[in-house]
């Protein structure tokens, strides 16, 4: 196989140099009044142009420009390509990024987990905007790197949490700043994932790669292994090298609400009960018990996540036509006066029971909601606001998804020294908060 993977510092070097001929700077900042005018339309360019990726293209398209995509695999983005003609095709997102530099204020990167970091990065380190899928990172190092990156660089970030623009989780944190079920001690949250296999071992056969397929390209950062199609395109998110299992796919979003409506920051004890596990895959199923210290005036709290068909009780409150959560999940605050009820996205939620969401009367103010978290990000690529979900935010949602896979892997309880980023009772955690890269992939 032709080798394509090119030294991140490479990349850099060569990129810099077309820098000094022309500017980096996005367009958006040129403007006298250091806004984009709202007329002028932003432009756009993937990485990841098939399934997740197609969804979030075709949102921001409605009002921005796409100018260039990337897919590693021609059959996965032809789609999107076929929708999008004018836009400039690529396979590798260095090359891409290094040619488009010049034309692109923002990066939508849409990929498998373990690409998120090392592309996210790129492009921030060009001063672009990026919309980066949920979890922004494959583990813990990653996450703390990109969001210093933002920072240094002073772009727009935005994670693909979209719940977090919906009304539903802001109602929740309003429900309990307003003290309408008194202080949260609880949360219990759920999934109904995964629906993909998990608990394997590695498999023993070599496929022949697609034809449409770059498979080193593919692989990336991750350690190198034959083609096999139970790793891609579909069912990655199983294997620790490529994914996050069930809790990274869902966490950033059944999480989400009681992340910020608690004020919840890094959990100092993660422990999970889990079936079997190895070294290769997340497990079917899983149970993790978040701890999470005083914060001000707010009691501690136990956050519990259930996946792969484990279920918490059902509460005594709810009415017996009425189901737990939603389709995907759902979330149960439980407080010292009252409970809320909601779905995978905030959605949906409700007092439990109905009596209780009835005789409620609502704060007397008003709640701010986003158009659309896509939307979101472009109208803050043009007015220099941050978004909503930016990794400021969305990096300390991220890490506690993470820390989650952490104790399974552990298989012990953990105890977090967020300062530090260690886990103080397991060193060997480390590799996994930091991760290991294939040579001209380190970030």
């Amino acid at each position: 196989m032709k080798k394509q993977s090119e030294s991140r510092r490479t990349f850099l070097k060569r990129t810099a140099a077309a820098a000094a001929v022309f500017s980096i700077v996005p367009r958006y900042v040129i403007a006298k009044s250091g806004e984009m005018p709202p007329s002028e339309k932003p432009n756009i360019a993937a990485i990841g142009a098939g399934g997740q990726a197609e969804h979030d293209i075709g949102i921001v398209a409605r009002s921005a420009n796409i100018v260039a995509l990337c897919d590693v695999d021609d059959e996965r983005g032809a789609k999107t390509f076929e929708k999008f003609p004018g836009a400039r095709r690529y396979k590798d997102f260095r090359i891409m990024l290094d040619k488009e530099s010049k034309n692109i204020d923002g990066v939508i990167v849409a990929t498998p987990d373990h690409i998120h970091a090392v592309a996210a990065l790129a492009a921030i380190e060009l001063g672009k905007a990026v919309y980066v899928e949920k979890p922004m990172a494959h583990n813990i190092g990653e996450v703390r790197k990109l969001a210093e990156a933002a920072r240094k660089h002073k772009v727009i970030t935005q994670m693909g949490n979209q719940g977090h623009s919906f009304l539903g989780c802001r109602l929740t944190k309003a429900w309990i700043e307003d003290d309408a079920i008194g202080d949260v001690t609880e949360v219990m949250c759920w999934t109904n994932r995964p629906t993909w296999p998990q608990g394997m071992d590695r498999p023993a056969e070599t496929m022949p790669v697609p034809a449409t397929l770059d498979w080193d390209l593919w692989l990336g950062p991750a350690p190198s292994r034959p083609y096999n199609r139970g790793y891609a395109p579909h069912v990655w998110r199983g294997w620790w090298d490529f994914g996050t299992g069930a809790l990274g796919d869902m966490g950033c979003h059944i999480l989400d609400s009681a992340y910020w409506a608690l004020k919840l920051g890094a959990p100092t004890r993660v422990s999970a009960e889990t079936s079997s596990v190895n070294g290769e895959s997340a497990p079917q199923w899983s149970i993790i018990r978040y701890e999470f210290p005083k914060r001000g005036k707010m009691p501690p709290v136990t956050l519990t996540w259930h996946d792969g068909g484990k279920m918490p009780p059902r509460p005594a409150e709810l009415e017996e036509d009425r189901r737990m959560g939603d389709d995907d999940g759902g979330s149960l605050f439980i407080g010292t006066k009252g409970k809320i009820m909601a779905g995978t996205y905030g959605n949906g939620n409700r007092m439990i029971p109905e009596s209780a969401m009835q005789a409620y009367k609502q704060p007397k103010k008003d709640i701010e909601r986003p158009a659309g978290h896509q939307q979101n990000w472009i109208d803050s690529i043009k007015s220099g606001k941050p978004a909503v979900s930016n990794f400021d935010y969305a990096s300390g949602l991220t890490e506690l998804v993470l820390l989650g896979n952490l104790a399974i892997r552990a298989q012990q309880p953990i105890e977090w020294d967020s300062e530090n980023m260690k886990v103080k009772n397991f060193p060997a955690a480390d590799p996994w908060i930091n991760g290991t890269y294939r040579e001209g992939w380190k970030i």
